[in-house]
Formats: structure tokens, sequence, C-alpha cells
């Protein structure tokens, strides 16, 4: 992914990818967690919220090997 120019599906993804990292700094750091704390313990909406950061994050793993088809002709590094 060059060139700053991103679909929309990557932009979310790296949103909800950078939230999930914010929210494990501070229940690592501070023992505090965000999602918990709007949400509550395991609730739907709070359930919901981890599934997205998962799928998310999964995403982004899946794209460290395989270039996302909005970049298209732009993914040389990942050939």
């Amino acid at each position: 992914m060059t060139g700053g120019k991103y679909c929309a599906i990557c932009k979310i993804v790296g949103l909800l990818v950078g939230l999930g990292a914010l929210n494990w700094g501070a229940v690592g750091l501070f023992q505090v967690d965000v999602v918990e704390r709007f949400l509550g313990s395991m609730t739907t909406g709070a359930r919901v919220v981890y599934t997205l950061i998962g799928v998310a994050g999964l995403l982004k793993l899946i794209s460290c090997v395989k270039c996302c088809p909005c970049q298209k002709g732009g993914c040389e590094t990942k050939k």
C-alpha cells in the first residue's frame, strides 16, 4: 500500500487495528479496558467491537503477504 491512496475498507481496517492497539496499550499500562468501560464486560456491543477489531487484525495480517485489490499495480513490494 503506497502512495497514500487507500480504499474505504483499508481505511476502516487501519482505524480498527489502531483502536485495538490503543485499547491493548491502555490495558497493559493502566489496566483499563476502554471497550469494557464503555460497553460493559462481554455485552453484545463489546463482543461486536472485539469481533470487528479481530477481523480487522486478520485482514491486516493478510495484507502483509497479499496486496489489497484497491492497489491496482501499486503493490511492488509484495510480489
